[in-house]
C-alpha cells in the first residue's frame, strides 16, 4: 500500500468511527458508546467567554485564536462539564433508571460530523483529531436547539478500530441558551 492510500484508508476508519458514534448516540446505545470510550478517558467542555484582545499579539494569528476564549482549567475558570469513565458511565446507567425525569421521555437527537481532520499521529497508535459537529436537540412539545462545535480527540487505535482517549468539546456559544449541556457529545 502506498503512503497516500495508507492515509486514504486511516482518514477512511476515523469518519466512519465518528458516524457509527453519532449513530449510536442518536439511537441511545449508550452503552455501547461508552465501549467507545478509554477506561482512562478525559472527557471535558471548557466554558467560553468574550476574551479581551491583547494589542501585543495584534498582527499575528495568534491575536484571533479561540484559546483565548476558553476558560483555562485551574486558573479560575469553571468548565461546563469536566468528567472521567467512571462518572460517563454513571450518566450512562442513569438513563435508563426509572427515576430519570428529565429524560422522560428521552430527547430526541441528530448528530452531524464533519470536518475530520487528522491533526497527528503519534508512534504509539495515538491519533490527535479534530471534528465540527451540529446537534439538534428536540424535546416533547417544547422548543428545538441546535448546538454547534468543534471536538478535539486523542484516538488510540485498538484492535481494528479506536478508542476516545480524551474528548475536549468546544461549544460555538459564549451564552448556554438551551435546556442541558449534559448530552453526550
Amino acid at each position: 500500500m502506498t503512503p497516500i492510500q495508507a492515509k486514504l484508508e486511516l482518514q477512511y476508519r476515523l469518519e466512519q468511527f465518528y458516524y457509527r458514534e453519532a449513530r449510536l448516540l442518536d439511537e441511545r446505545q449508550y452503552q455501547q458508546w461508552l465501549g467507545l470510550l478509554s477506561e482512562d478517558v478525559s472527557y471535558t467542555m471548557p466554558s467560553r467567554h468574550v476574551a479581551q484582545t491583547d494589542n501585543r499579539l495584534r498582527g499575528r494569528e495568534d491575536f484571533l485564536a479561540v484559546e483565548h476564549e476558553l476558560s483555562p482549567a485551574g486558573a479560575g475558570g469553571a468548565p461546563l462539564r469536566e468528567e472521567n469513565y467512571f462518572v460517563l458511565a454513571i450518566r450512562v446507567e442513569r438513563a435508563f433508571k426509572m427515576n430519570s425525569w428529565a429524560e422522560n421521555p428521552p430527547a430526541r437527537t441528530r448528530r452531524f460530523v464533519s470536518n475530520v481532520e487528522l491533526l497527528s499521529e503519534g508512534g504509539d497508535g495515538d491519533y490527535q483529531v479534530c471534528s465540527n459537529f451540529m446537534l439538534h436537540y428536540s424535546r416533547h412539545g417544547r422548543d428545538n436547539y441546535t448546538y454547534s462545535g468543534q471536538r478535539r480527540d486523542i484516538l488510540r487505535e485498538v484492535d481494528d478500530s479506536f478508542k476516545i482517549t480524551r474528548r475536549e468539546i468546544i461549544l460555538d456559544w459564549s451564552v448556554i441558551v438551551a435546556p442541558t449541556v449534559g448530552l453526550f457529545f
